[in-house]
């Protein structure tokens, strides 16, 4: 069930960006007054789940969710049209426009990605609002991968600063270390704050070892409430127990005790537990699960949650800027991919699928699909054959010269392109499944 609500998230999502992509394109052939003969969604070889046909334009809905396509009359496009090129050119058709209208065209589908999600944050903002926890507030401090513990990082210590970077939130710390080529960390511990030397690659250990949870804020294990015929209820677990130990070892923060309930799936434990100034001792196995059945209280009890809301138009230049700083973090993070240990986490369709969670959340879902469209926009903006970038760059170079390249370079150039993006999407897909069987 999990699979199937994250592939229906990420299929809705997709499907969404690709049919406001390609109305980007239709809209400005339309505008100029070119023929458009087929607006799908998904790519239909050999046959078509549904379509019907309106005025000059037959839309659709192929088999192959891969994307989507708007066909250009008079376009050298993935079809490979060439006996209707080898005719005289038509009116309506693309190749008979200005060079200004046609690059219009060209960039529709990626402006109207950018549209999408500036939109998006702004809609989200204004309806959720943003909260975090500041690091200041973190009164236990910060608990840390395994990785950042390498560096000197001890559970407790509370990171500053990336460099000059101050940091706000505990994601901050892994996102500086990656995207400015950090070199020093300022760290806080109990009394004392001093420096952290970051070594020469660290990004790159960062990255082999996948690390996704670098560090997070401490909070106490306390007991909310119970669910009844739990393994907790059984044991005697009561509303405001602080769990303290598991065997006698210490757990007294929750990512301790989450561990450690996890290295102990379907054993005999002893839970060391504080009721007032009492403490006890409570004997339970732990299920295959790994959760014994209880509700934390919640973090905000513990830690100062910074909350703010937004009204309609103030939210607006908030939701612009948002999307600027992802989209310049996501280009900055592009060099990473040119290293031995980035090629390998380039993903595919189950990377994507990964971003969205098991249950269905609204805020996630639309903070998903303003990210990948930000990223539809930009991968599709690049200047390679085959993709709207590709197409624009031949473009300007027409507009500059006056030249406009000839029919079998941009037949070449399509093919060229198309066998990149197949190799590309074949590794990265590829990369997927390893992963998957694999690791």
């Amino acid at each position: 069930m999990e699979i199937f609500i994250k592939t229906v998230q990420l299929l809705l999502s997709l499907s969404l960006l690709v049919i406001l992509h390609e109305f980007g394109h239709f809209f400005f052939a339309r505008l100029f007054n070119t023929r458009v003969e087929k607006f799908y969604l998904f790519f239909n070889p050999w046959f078509t789940l549904f379509k019907y046909k309106k005025g000059d334009t037959e839309y659709g809905v192929g088999w192959l969710p891969l994307g989507g396509y708007v066909k250009i009359s008079g376009m050298i496009d993935e079809s490979m049209d060439k006996e209707a090129m080898a005719q005289p050119a038509q009116p309506w058709e693309f190749r008979a426009k200005p060079a200004w209208q046609r690059l219009l065209i060209m960039v529709g589908g990626v402006v109207v990605n950018f549209i999408t999600a500036f939109f998006i944050y702004w809609m989200v903002l204004y309806t959720w609002g943003e909260q975090y926890i500041p690091v200041s507030s973190a009164k236990h401090g910060l608990y840390y991968h395994e990785v950042a513990k390498e560096i000197g990082l001890q559970d407790g210590d509370v990171v500053l600063k990336v460099d000059d970077f101050t940091v706000e939130e505990s994601s901050d710390i892994a996102r500086l270390i990656l995207l400015e080529d950090a070199k020093s960390l300022t760290v806080k511990r109990g009394n004392e704050t001093f420096n952290l030397s970051i070594p020469e690659d660290y990004d790159q250990r960062m990255i082999s070892e996948e690390v996704r949870g670098f560090a997070d804020v401490r909070y106490p294990v306390v007991v909310h409430d119970l669910m009844s015929g739990s393994k907790a209820d059984e044991a005697g677990l009561l509303t405001g127990d602080s769990i303290v130990s598991i065997n006698g070892e210490s757990t007294a923060f929750f990512n301790e005790f989450s561990a450690a309930l996890f290295n102990n799936v379907e054993k005999e434990i002893d839970l060391g537990v504080y009721r007032g100034d009492e403490l006890l001792t409570l004997n339970l196995t732990v299920p295959k699960s790994g959760k014994i059945g209880f509700y934390l209280v919640t973090p905000d009890n513990y830690v100062e949650i910074q909350r703010h809301a937004y009204g309609f138009w103030e939210a607006c230049p908030k939701g612009i800027a948002k999307g600027v700083d992802i989209l310049v973090g996501y280009v900055k993070q592009l060099r990473l991919i040119f290293t031995k240990e980035g090629a390998k986490q380039v993903g595919g369709f189950g990377a994507m699928g990964k971003l969205f969670p098991s249950t269905w959340n609204w805020y996630v879902f639309w903070s998903n699909t303003a990210l990948i469209s930000m990223i539809l926009a930009f991968m599709n903006i690049l200047p390679i054959p085959a993709l709207d970038g590709g197409h624009v760059l031949f473009l300007l170079y027409e507009i500059v010269t006056g030249r406009k390249p000839g029919d079998k370079f941009m037949e070449y150039a399509q093919i060229t392109g198309m066998i990149l993006l197949l190799g590309l999407l074949l590794f990265a897909n590829g990369n997927d499944i390893f992963k998957a069987f694999f690791k």
